[in-house]
């Protein structure tokens, strides 16, 4: 079997990463996926944190270098016996044995810290959401899902805040994208706009022919330091579908995979479904089926600059 092809989804907390990963996984099938997230490799449970005053976020507190290995091993198609925190209340359990498939998405705070850490990944994704929606997100799964009260998940994001600053947010420069979901002005908080980076160091899908459709289109804004293309949370339906159908035709040996999935999420218990959600989900998935066809056929996979470049 070629080797598996690793997709890497890092952002701060409640940045959306399960969010991202959990669609991915169920695209492309359990059967087919490794699903990782790198909050396993804490070296202190929850209550150890605080007698240590230190924060899942620093890089002390991760066995970074378990980590490292155990991408390593997935990436040769070996398996790993993959330790378990519990989220909802901040406890280790028993490990788990992961054997490989051939896609590994994994997730987590920290996964570009390292060099060996970034070479180990086909596609880089980063979320980098505005820092209030992020707050937002983090108080309402805190407290819905963590055990955690409103004022206790405040106090903690400012504790965090220099880590943050140190080691989770410089991390976004070695995405391959970016992706900053954020609300449109005086527009419906559950059809969230989202602005992408597209950097070179991976053959991204031509959108030109899509830019500029008018205030529901997809635009190209210019002028910063990194270029981003911007997809309005309420984008004509007929234009996403445009778009998705050119991607699909790139990706005719994957039609397989097509789904009225992509783009969904939930709202309390209703599902709903976003056709700006739905194209970055399909921006990921064109690069993971990509990278998947190029090792199929003997290639490193789809990195422009190969391992460990682009780095400087």
């Amino acid at each position: 079997m070629p080797r598996p092809i690793i997709l890497g989804i890092v952002g701060d907390s409640a940045a959306g990463k399960t969010t991202i990963s959990g669609a991915l996984v169920d695209i492309l099938g359990e059967e087919q996926v490794t699903h990782v997230g790198t909050d396993d490799y804490h070296k202190y449970d929850r209550e150890q944190r605080k007698e240590r005053d230190i924060t899942p976020l620093h890089p002390e507190c991760n066995y970074m270098d378990i980590i490292a290995q155990h991408l390593s091993l997935l990436r040769e198609g070996e398996p790993i016996l993959k330790p378990v925190y519990h989220h909802h209340d901040g406890t280790f359990g028993p490990p788990e044995y992961i054997a490989p498939r051939p896609f590994a998405v994994v997730e987590g705070l920290l996964g570009y810290h390292t060099q060996g850490l970034r070479d180990t990944y086909d596609v880089r994704v980063y979320l980098a959401p505005p820092e209030e929606l992020r707050r937002a997100w983090k108080v309402k799964r805190d407290t819905s899902k963590r055990g955690y009260t409103e004022a206790g998940v405040l106090e903690d994001l400012d504790k965090r805040e220099p880590d943050s600053a140190q080691f989770i947010r410089p991390q976004e420069r070695h995405a391959d994208l970016v992706i900053r979901f954020m609300q449109s002005e005086g527009g419906d908080p559950d059809k969230l706009d989202a602005q992408i980076v597209l950097r070179e160091t991976l053959p991204h899908p031509d959108l030109a022919p899509f830019l500029d459709n008018g205030d529901k289109g997809i635009t190209l804004i210019e002028g910063g330091a990194d270029p981003y293309i911007r997809i309005p949370g309420d984008v004509e339906h007929s234009h996403a579908e445009e778009i998705q159908e050119a991607i699909w035709g790139k990706l005719h040996f994957a039609s397989h995979l097509r789904s009225e999935r992509l783009g969904e999420f939930t709202v309390g218990s209703e599902v709903q479904r976003s056709d700006t959600l739905a194209l970055v989900q399909l921006l990921i998935l064109y690069q993971m089926v990509t990278a998947k066809a190029a090792v199929a056929v003997g290639g490193e996979g789809a990195r422009s600059e190969g391992p460990g470049g682009g780095e400087a």
